[in-house]
């Protein structure tokens, strides 16, 4: 007797919590307590050998924490490595697992309605508390010239204009990558994912026969992308290690209190923003706030450590899928998509600081500046890479837009690595949300009660 195939069940392709085996095995080994260990002790070490304690030269000390952070760096280089396959394929064989077209539609839509709500809300939040606590004016801009480090604008953002409306289509038109193995190879994201979106629609509306060998195919490459990710974090303890004992030893203690205004009230942003997240996930899904958090705290530590959403998407994915239940045609669609288009905590850091720079610089901003702000702010984060340090090229592009000199990130720069670090946590966080208001929002069975 032959078996006759269901074709769909031919398409489904593996969740990818099954491809995860040993990562399933750090998690169950508490990898959230191995990493907030080596977080304290990289900022003992850090302190301990900073500036502020003068135990030791600080080109020796910059030395010491260049081979600290080498763990880090490699952990990190593996994950940027492997982050284009891995959208590719994950964005391609999360809609392969939609069970129909008709969610596929309602989740787009919802989903775009979602993102640019939830960024919106939080520059709003980043600029209102800019200008409630006026962090610029505690600040001595020229003493604190001393304390920052140099930085270096990027090449052509002083003739950066803003776009007039003549000129909509033509950039709406650029978005589509004209060259996909070009956009591969400059990890331009948001192109990425857009072709991965167009080819993931064609597949499902071919027949079963001729999608499966590319379905097959895609599988394998994310199979791949897994092991090298499990690779990495057999280093993400001691990645986090070296990188934070690096981070403190170049920043000192002295630019963190010179800071501690500016810093908090971004800290305050990102709090206030963390709150929102979490009614949401209340109001909409029914979870108790305490067990979201302790569903998502190794994915927020990870986040926190590495500064890159890239480095956890793995970890996202696989936690959305078993922690919050979430069903994987949503989570293996969304999250990759988030990481490159939901940066809500870049956005309100954005904010503060541009509020923050032009207090600093005595620049009086209008109602119309503070919109462009906003303006500016979205379309700039959609799309960044997933990496540490992007936050600050953007920035120079929306300082610009509105007359505030760009030089001034200087100013910040000391300091960027604690707060790129924390708005990670949050961007994060706001993905794993996104996944359980999609879940809920959007109809369609739950393919893993059935297996």
């Amino acid at each position: 007797m032959f078996t006759i195939l269901d074709p769909l069940e031919i398409l489904k392709p593996k969740p990818l919590k099954d491809l995860t085996k040993y990562l399933q095995k750090l998690t169950m080994g508490r990898l959230w307590l191995k990493i907030l260990i080596a977080m304290f002790l990289g900022i003992g070490v850090g302190v301990l050998l900073g500036p502020s304690t003068g135990l030791v030269e600080r080109e020796t000390a910059l030395v010491i924490g260049s081979w600290l952070a080498l763990p880090g760096q490699i952990f990190l280089g593996m994950i940027q490595m492997i982050v284009v396959p891995l959208v590719f394929a994950s964005v391609i064989t999360g809609l392969a697992s939609t069970e129909d077209m008709e969610q596929l539609k309602s989740m787009g839509s919802k989903l775009v309605f979602y993102f640019v709500v939830t960024t919106i809300l939080a520059i709003v939040i980043g600029l209102s508390a800019a200008l409630i606590i006026q962090p610029g004016n505690y600040i001595d801009s020229t003493a604190l010239e001393t304390i920052a480090e140099p930085v270096e604008v990027p090449e052509g953002t002083e003739e950066i204009e803003t776009p007039g409306f003549t000129q909509v289509p033509d950039i709406i038109a650029d978005i589509l990558p004209q060259n996909p193995l070009s956009a591969m190879v400059e990890k331009q994201m948001l192109q990425v994912v857009l072709f991965a979106l167009i080819i993931g629609l064609a597949l499902i509306s071919l027949s079963a026969k001729q999608s499966r060998p590319l379905l097959d195919l895609l599988s394998s490459i994310q199979e791949v992308s897994m092991t090298v990710v499990q690779w990495a974090m057999l280093l993400a303890p001691i990645a986090v290690f070296g990188l934070l004992a690096q981070t403190t030893m170049n920043t000192g203690l002295g630019a963190l209190l010179g800071m501690a205004v500016y810093v908090g009230t971004v800290l305050g942003g990102l709090l206030l923003l963390m709150v929102v997240y979490l009614v949401i996930v209340f109001f909409v899904s029914g979870r108790a706030p305490w067990g979201f958090l302790e569903a998502v705290r190794e994915v927020q530590l990870l986040a926190f450590s590495t500064s890159s959403s890239a480095a956890v998407m793995p970890l996202s994915i696989k936690v959305a899928e078993e922690k919050l239940n979430v069903r994987p045609s949503i989570s293996q669609f969304l999250i990759p998509l988030g990481a490159t288009v939901n940066m809500n905590g870049t956005a309100l850091y954005q904010g503060v600081a541009a509020v923050f720079l032009a207090q600093v610089f005595d620049i009086n901003l209008s109602v119309a500046s503070l919109l462009l702000i906003v303006v500016m702010t979205v379309g700039a984060s959609i799309g960044s890479p997933a990496t540490p340090g992007v936050g600050i090229v953007i920035l120079s592009t929306v300082l610009v837009s509105v007359g505030i000199p760009a030089s001034g990130i200087a100013l910040i720069i000391g300091v960027d690595r604690i707060l790129d670090m924390s708005r990670t946590a949050i961007n994060v966080t706001g993905d794993l949300t996104a996944c359980l208001v999609m879940d809920r929002w959007v109809g369609g069975k739950n393919i893993k009660s059935e297996e």
